[in-house]
């Protein structure tokens, strides 16, 4: 079947702006081809109901890494929620289908340090005492660096470094949450160099390992959620073996069909993908498809991390899972793409903040 015409053209790559808000304010929405040199967030004109001044706390930061490996995965971010931030470390063992994480709360939120942009040897990392996390972007290459520790009694030590070599085409989309309310995305697939040492057991990257960089900088509702799921691996595609991965989120994009990150890596090139609806079928199944036949996949959830709080002003609901997928994606000429086994990473996110 030929899916290219459910596909906006809106959702094909355009010439990236020097910065992603323009002298008046206006953010620019879309798909873009490459990094922003600049992403002054703090000069949009009224993103929320807030004057201007009190952007900054709206505004949420982030950078986070997924790495899958042969035995485990894992998933490390640093945030920035204005108010406060987080640095966060998970990881997902495939043998035992159990997680371990390690969390420290930064107060106050800068010391959860967001890189100005993704080029040039920008930096992001956590100023914090058992839980770090450095990044030297050199996206402009396609190329990062990203080390870290983590360590408690109770878990133990974790400790990693790795070079990261991007692969295919990269995922840079700013959609619309409101007239002027910007939600920023870069996601990009990289190959793996280095290692990852767990309490005396060393994994150490192969051909096989894979990551994804996910930079995300933008105004979320006071009332939010979110749901997305991404798999990143090898696949034998036309008689060779070669990187893969798709992205896949619902969230609150005011357009979905124009405004929206769905998309398959392939070695070299991406593809697009329609918009999605995720169905909990289950705790530990999720169930997404498009309305067309695009996409048709089950997620079966080992483990997750729960991030919950219920205060006075702020709630949060917040699902970090891991496990692995069953069904298809298709691009955009009709081709399927089998996902049996494959490792899924999703997020199932609610905020009110």
């Amino acid at each position: 079947m030929d899916f290219n015409k459910f596909l906006s053209d809106k959702r094909n790559p355009v010439p990236t702006p020097e910065n992603i808000v323009d002298a008046a304010g206006n953010c620019h929405f879309g798909t873009f081809e490459s990094e922003f040199p600049r992403m002054d967030f703090l000069k949009v004109n009224k993103p929320s109901k807030l004057p201007n001044f009190l952007n900054k706390t709206r505004l949420t930061l982030w950078e986070a890494t997924e790495i899958n490996f042969d035995k485990v995965t894992l998933l490390t971010a640093v945030c920035d929620m204005a108010l406060f931030g987080t640095v966060l470390t998970v990881l997902y063992d495939k043998r035992t289908k159990k997680c371990t994480a390690w969390q420290e709360m930064l107060f106050p939120a800068s010391k959860a340090v967001i890189s100005k942009n993704l080029i040039k040897g920008s930096e992001t990392y956590a100023k914090s005492k058992n839980v770090k996390l450095h990044y030297i972007n050199e996206f402009q290459r396609g190329q990062a660096i990203v080390s870290g520790t983590a360590k408690s009694k109770k878990d133990g030590v974790l400790d990693y470094r790795v070079k990261l070599t991007r692969v295919s085409k990269p995922s840079i989309v700013s959609i619309p949450f409101g007239d002027n309310r910007p939600l920023y995305s870069q996601k990009d697939l990289f190959s793996v160099e280095g290692y990852l040492d767990y309490n005396g057991e060393r994994f150490i990257a192969d051909g096989n390992t894979t990551a994804i960089i996910d930079d995300h900088r933008g105004y979320y509702p006071r009332d939010s959620h979110y749901d997305w799921v991404t798999t990143m691996g090898k696949k034998t595609i036309d008689g060779k073996e070669q990187y893969f991965g798709f992205n896949l989120t619902r969230n609150q994009s005011i357009n979905q069909d124009d405004y929206n990150e769905n998309l398959i890596w392939f070695e070299g090139r991406s593809t697009r993908l329609t918009p999605v609806v995720f169905r909990h079928e289950a705790d530990n199944l999720w169930h997404v498809q498009d309305e067309h036949g695009m996409v048709d996949l089950r997620f079966h959830i080992g483990d997750e991390f729960l991030m919950k709080l219920n205060a006075a002003l702020i709630k949060i609901d917040y699902h970090i899972t891991f496990g692995h997928l069953e069904g298809y994606v298709c691009d955009p000429d009709g081709n399927r793409y089998d996902l049996d086994g494959m490792v899924g990473i999703g997020e199932d996110k609610s905020l009110l903040f």
